[in-house]
């Protein structure tokens, strides 16, 4: 199977981007999704997150509370990696197995750390969303609520826009408006296929 992987800081539109890819016939396999899905009551990584961090972090229906997770681990690399360690080898094990049973033309893997994690040898080509950085404040800001110095925090621990544009096979400039997006995604689109059918899936 043809796989991208499509990432992008914060407020970039790989939501707006990988919605269209997903109508225009890609299988989209979003991690954020299933890192939910890998926390709900019952699953083997949440008892896991909550054996190291404790019960503290769920709320009163045993769910997880992630805006108290997230604060706990922000600040404390140490933290935040034991996070990974449980959670980044199941969500990718899932990602996997989800994108061999596809039945697309390509699965398009929607990884928003792609790069900070090093995941760029399970795709064949990463396809960036980029946006310049003060429209990404702006839209972050406006989106969640968030006061600058917590949008200005986020930034700061995900990979800079050199290192991410380095990075990228296929860079999108998220802008304009939705229309501009979109038309860009259908010109990657028709790219991937033609990839995709060079080899056979």
């Amino acid at each position: 199977m043809f796989k991208v992987g499509l990432t992008g800081g914060i407020g970039s539109g790989k939501t707006a981007a990988s919605d269209h890819f997903a109508r225009l016939g890609a299988a989209v396999i979003d991690t954020d999704l299933i890192s939910r899905e890998l926390v709900e009551p019952g699953q083997a990584a949440l008892a896991d997150i909550v054996g190291h961090f404790g019960s503290g972090i769920l709320d009163p229906a045993g769910h997880l509370d992630r805006a108290q997770l997230r604060e706990r681990v922000f600040g404390d690399p140490a933290e935040r990696r034991i996070l990974e360690g449980i959670l980044h080898p199941r969500i990718r094990a899932t990602m996997l197995a989800r994108a061999e049973q596809a039945s697309a033309p390509y699965a398009l893997l929607v990884i928003p750390l792609l790069i900070e994690t090093g995941q760029q040898a399970l795709v064949d080509r990463v396809l960036l969303i980029d946006v310049p950085e003060d429209i990404q404040r702006s839209r972050v800001a406006a989106r969640d609520g968030q006061r600058l110095d917590q949008v200005e925090r986020i930034l700061a621990a995900q990979t800079d826009r050199a290192t991410r544009q380095r990075e990228a096979d296929d860079t999108i400039c998220n802008d304009s408006g939705l229309e501009q997006l979109q038309a860009a995604v259908e010109a990657m689109h028709r790219k991937y296929l033609q990839l995709a059918g060079q080899r056979g899936r």
